[in-house]
């Protein structure tokens, strides 16, 4: 029997390597999917894993790139289902992540009439898949497009799209002919080892060997060197801080690791960060300037596998283009190694006192329990290789600085995009890439209630697949939008508005329960390390509901004047019981060991 240009489809990305698709069904893919019940039959298995929803087949695909290093594909069908994606494919480009979407379409006869679900996908993808969006129209093409989708999407670290009118799914396939205006593509990619010239290196080094403060940012980039950005930080007497999407890079018992930068950093990045004299960023494009040394403090080097990237947000005397691991290597021996000396000494007091302050604002009451102090217990019992997912919101600061990764653990949050409902579909792709690891997704209610409630029933469908079923959702439970709360009041000077950032009541310990998961309910301080030794041992996935105090403020790392002044504008503004609140968590954040003295 011929081979349908639905199954071809398969069978190539099977000859691609990729065995499982994160996809909802729409009659615009029908023809698709027959295949892909085809093809399992023949024994070139590809699993399709059926979300609730297609942004979060796009979120999973994009989390399956992140966690595994290979490609992310997501399907979905013509019109509603293929606009579904967007969100998830966004989040994808914006972190680097290869991912493969495709979409279903109007039949070839149909396309210019109005039809029904026909929209101009070809312009709709153009933005987040611009390095590569092409429509099928012939069954002679879909060689090259497979190829070239696949190909594009692993070497320049992107989405691609593959749009296929549901007619064409269902005709014969036929390959190209030796003759004029075909194309003959073939299947494979190995990423290259790219290394800057030596002259490059040497200049770098040359200024790396001037300074005598030395700070080192590493983002993703660097994922696959973390053994010599820790040489390169102990032969230079410097510190490392990470951007969010390079948190799990390098371990956090590290004395010289200050952690995470940023809005959702620490006092210790922020500290190294004002007084260095020489920068090295590795792997990271981070955006925030105001948390960089100023213009003519530093002298720069960047190391990056993408020329489009480097001397964006500082200006650097020496731009690397090359793989992270490789440039280090070439680049380690020519620094001349420095002893400690008094630059390390204050990094090393500096990421002592701020674990003491961590521990101290995750211990300060709260009504009825201070959202830290869930990070902070589970911190010591993060199971080994773990992978920790982080939706956007304020259950982001606390998983950014409470948390101690240590080596072999994995660890990401929606970095650039910072969209909401994120976490609990990359636990899930996390899951599938790793059943064998314990997954970990700290969410807020918002977030929980956006889509992480539907994602619930996708567990229950497949949890029993996975080698080591332990899945733990963790739910701050505050009814309220939190950190757009927070931004209301420091960024804007504004009291909170209620009718914006309340959030409907839910238990959602009983909703898992309902579900045949387990669910947790957490309403006491005393309760909360309990709840974490039950969940990391259960013999299924678990929710746990815990309801903490909203006016815990997530503080950033430096307050600026101006933030001051809308924080008391916003106080000034608010009446009742939660201006007490919120002073005196305020107060206690600030000065917890004051605070705590009777």
């Amino acid at each position: 029997m011929a081979t349908k240009v639905s199954d071809y489809v398969f069978q190539r990305l099977a000859e691609w390597g990729v065995r499982r698709v994160y996809g909802y069904p729409g009659d615009g893919i029908n023809g698709l999917l027959g295949a892909l019940n085809r093809i399992s039959r023949d024994g070139k298995y590809i699993e399709l894993i059926q979300p609730r929803h297609e942004e979060m087949a796009a979120f999973m695909a994009c989390a399956h790139a992140k966690f595994s290093g290979t490609l992310g594909v997501c399907l979905a069908t013509s019109g509603p289902g293929a606009i579904h994606l967007l969100n998830g494919l966004y989040d994808a480009k914006m972190d680097h992540a290869p991912v493969l979407a495709i979409v279903g379409q109007a039949a070839r006869t149909a396309i210019g009439g109005d039809y029904q679900q026909e929209v101009d996908l070809q312009s709709l993808f153009k933005d987040v898949a611009h390095e590569y969006v092409h429509t099928a129209m012939s069954p002679r093409q879909l060689r090259h497009l497979i190829d070239r989708a696949v190909r594009i999407a692993l070497s320049e670290r992107t989405p691609t799209c593959l749009i296929l009118p549901k007619d064409l799914q269902e005709l014969d396939y036929a390959s190209p002919p030796h003759e004029h205006d075909t194309v003959h593509t073939s299947v494979g990619y190995v990423a290259p080892v790219v290394v800057p010239p030596e002259g490059e290196i040497a200049r770098a080094a040359k200024i790396i060997d001037a300074g005598t403060r030395i700070a080192i940012l590493v983002g993703a980039g660097a994922a696959n060197a973390a053994a010599e950005v820790v040489e390169l930080a102990q032969a230079t007497g410097g510190g490392i801080a990470k951007a969010l999407l390079g948190r799990a890079v390098v371990a956090d018992d590290l004395p010289f690791v200050t952690g995470a930068i940023g809005l959702l950093g620490t006092k210790p990045s922020w500290d190294m960060m004002m007084s260095c004299d020489t920068l090295v960023v590795i792997g990271s494009s981070f955006p925030y300037s105001e948390f960089l040394p100023k213009e003519g403090q530093a002298r720069g080097v960047q190391i990056d596998i993408d020329a489009r990237l480097v001397g964006m947000r500082y200006p650097m005397e020496s731009n690397l283009v090359g793989d992270a691991r490789a440039t280090l290597r070439a680049l380690l021996p020519r620094i001349t190694r420095k002893s400690g000396g008094a630059w390390r000494e204050r990094i090393e007091d500096g990421v002592r006192d701020w674990w003491r302050l961590t521990e101290e604002r995750a211990h300060v009451p709260a009504k009825p329990i201070n959202p830290q102090l869930l990070f902070w217990e589970l911190s010591s019992r993060l199971p080994d290789r773990c992978i920790v997912s982080s939706d956007s919101g304020s259950s982001a600061n606390w998983w950014a600085r409470d948390l101690k990764l240590r080596p072999g653990m994995m660890a990401s949050v929606s970095g650039s995009l910072a969209t909401m409902g994120c976490g609990v579909p990359y636990a899930v792709a996390a899951k599938f890439t790793h059943p064998d690891r314990v997954a970990i997704a700290l969410v807020g209610d918002g977030a929980m209630q956006m889509n992480g409630m539907a994602e619930l029933l996708t567990i229950k469908r497949y949890w029993k697949q996975w080698s080591d079923p332990r899945l733990v959702i963790l739910v701050l439970n505050n009814r309220d939008l939190n950190q757009v709360t927070w931004e209301m009041r420091a960024m804007e000077g504004d009291s909170r508005y209620d009718a914006s950032q309340d959030l409907p009541d839910m238990n959602y310990a009983a909703f898992a329960d309902l579900l045949g998961l387990r669910g947790i309910r957490v309403e006491k301080p005393s309760e909360v390390a309990a709840a974490w030794e039950a969940a990391l041992s259960a013999d299924r996935p678990v929710v746990i509901d815990a309801v903490v105090d909203p006016d815990v403020p997530p503080l950033p790392p430096h307050i600026t004047l101006e933030q001051s002044k809308a924080f008391l504008m916003s106080i000034l503004k608010t009446t009742g019981s939660e201006r007490g609140g919120i002073i005196r968590q305020a107060i206690e954040h600030v000065f917890p060991s004051i605070a705590s003295k009777p």
